[in-house]
């Protein structure tokens, strides 16, 4: 499924309305350059789970964000800072996701697949546009 966005605020839509479908276990990869709109993604995500979108930061530099305050609970986590396959492992990140939402951004950098995860490709169109691919992903290819 391809949509096409032209603000943050239709990307969090897009967002918003895959959390309807979602349940704890499940897994979404997000890919995309700098300034994407991934980090907006994930508050659409939150919001469609019950969390205040506000709460949502990009977890840069802590790793890992939860939000717990939803119908499901949300694991936010960004690898764009860990090149080292074993620190991605140690994460734990199958365990975190287990009862949880779990949303990846930079999932490129993970070293092995996630079965049964959803990929999430944002790519920059002309000006604010975005082209966000939805599919079924294991990653890394």
């Amino acid at each position: 499924m391809t949509r096409i966005t032209h603000s943050q605020g239709e990307t969090a839509d897009v967002a918003r309305a895959i959390a309807a479908s979602l349940s704890p276990g499940a897994v979404l990869l997000l890919i995309g350059d700098l300034g994407a709109g991934k980090t907006a993604f994930v508050r659409g995500l939150a919001e469609g789970l019950g969390v205040s979108p506000e709460d949502v930061s990009s977890p840069t530099f802590t790793l890992i964000q939860e939000y717990r305050s939803g119908r499901v609970p949300l694991i936010h986590v960004d690898l764009y800072r860990l090149d080292n396959a074993r620190e991605i492992d140690e994460l734990g990140l199958e365990e975190l996701g287990l009862n949880s939402v779990l949303a990846i951004e930079w999932a490129e950098k993970l070293p092995r697949p996630i079965a049964e995860a959803i990929e999430i490709r944002i790519d920059h169109g002309d000006g604010d546009e975005r082209i966000i691919r939805i599919g079924s992903s294991a990653l890394p290819s």
